[in-house]
């Protein structure tokens, strides 16, 4: 049967068809044989940014290790959607550890293997927020002060999903959960609580901490293959929206991530030996409000009489992402 290549362009985005690429540089997910690592199966909700995140990621770091990976798990979303026992989704050596001791479980796993001399298998640790910038922090400072061999991925969906939607350490401000509810003079998440991981990743002085979300596939893969290609502590930061827990369309996954980034809410960079070395810039600006209208746990800013003054402090922490790293020309400023 005869064929004839196709060239295209994504309409209505800045990206380029991978047929418009040559074979080598066109994304791990375009290779019919990539590993698949997080296979058919699992019982993730539709729409789910964390099963999507977790397979590219898996399949680059892969791809960067000729197939020499092992996987620790953190209990969550991730864990309980891909392994209901006695089933698997996974394709690799993959262990399931606490909800908070998956970096010290992968701090093992690379001592053990370097123990035995196999130094070409790598260490992939990941976890959700919950078990990341909560109950797994400690954990994940010590492997960040030790400088285990490690990349640690945190896929952030901002919520204990899993059990109910309640506010983790990275729920945003004004958001709407089952324990900050949407009631009271001020509803929502509290201001002024959480914590920054990347940035407190970058303040222990490891080789590498990157930012990234499920909507720039070819950043996302980039930054999982440089990672890969670093000895030492990794850090990896992945917006990964929830459906379920934001209120939204599972068919706008990928679009509400691009928005999270284009609003200056989420910003996307890379660092090196605690110095940002690279920024990924607002291409195509989107305001706040833009962004959080779609997501039903916002729903009171736009109802509620303190909705004006909640979405002004929102508008002030993107611009003051937008300062810090960067993101726009001051042309492109207000």
């Amino acid at each position: 049967m005869s064929t004839r290549e196709i060239r295209y362009l994504q309409v209505g985005t800045h990206a380029v068809g991978n047929r418009l690429l040559d074979p080598s540089q066109r994304t791990v997910q375009a290779d019919p044989e990539r590993a698949n690592a997080l296979t058919c199966g699992h019982r993730a909700c539709q729409g789910c940014g964390e099963a999507l995140g977790a397979r590219y990621v898996v399949d680059a770091a892969l791809r960067a290790t000729g197939g020499r990976l092992v996987a620790v798990n953190a209990t969550g979303c991730l864990e309980v959607f891909s392994t209901p026992y006695p089933e698997s989704s996974w394709q690799l050596p993959w262990l399931h550890s606490l909800f908070g001791n998956a970096p010290a479980v992968a701090t093992g796993v690379a001592a053990a293997l370097r123990a035995r001399g196999l130094d070409d298998v790598r260490v992939l640790a990941q976890g959700g927020d919950g078990g990341t910038v909560d109950i797994g922090f400690g954990c994940l400072s010590g492997m960040f002060e030790r400088n285990d061999d490690v990349l640690y991925v945190c896929y952030d969906n901002q919520g204990y999903m899993n059990t109910g939607v309640q506010r983790s350490g990275a729920t945003p401000p004004a958001a709407r959960t089952a324990t900050t509810e949407a009631v009271g003079p001020h509803p929502g998440n509290p201001f002024g609580q959480g914590k920054d991981v990347p940035r407190i990743a970058m303040a222990h002085g490891i080789p590498y901490v990157a930012t990234a979300t499920v909507a720039d596939l070819r950043d996302l893969e980039a930054k999982v293959e440089r990672a890969m290609a670093i000895r030492g502590a990794r850090y990896l930061h992945v917006l990964v929206p929830c459906p379920l827990g934001w209120g939204t369309p599972s068919n706008l996954t990928i679009r509400i991530a691009r928005m999270a980034t284009q609003s200056g809410l989420f910003p996307v960079f890379e660092a090196r030996d605690g110095e940002v070395t690279g920024v990924t810039p607002i291409r195509q600006r989107v305001p706040v409000e833009d962004y959080l209208r779609p997501q039903r746990r916002f729903a009171h800013l736009f109802s509620h009489p303190s909705g004006a003054e909640a979405l002004d402090r929102i508008r002030a922490s993107a611009e003051a992402n937008i300062r810090r790293y960067g993101l726009l020309d001051e042309e492109d400023r207000p």
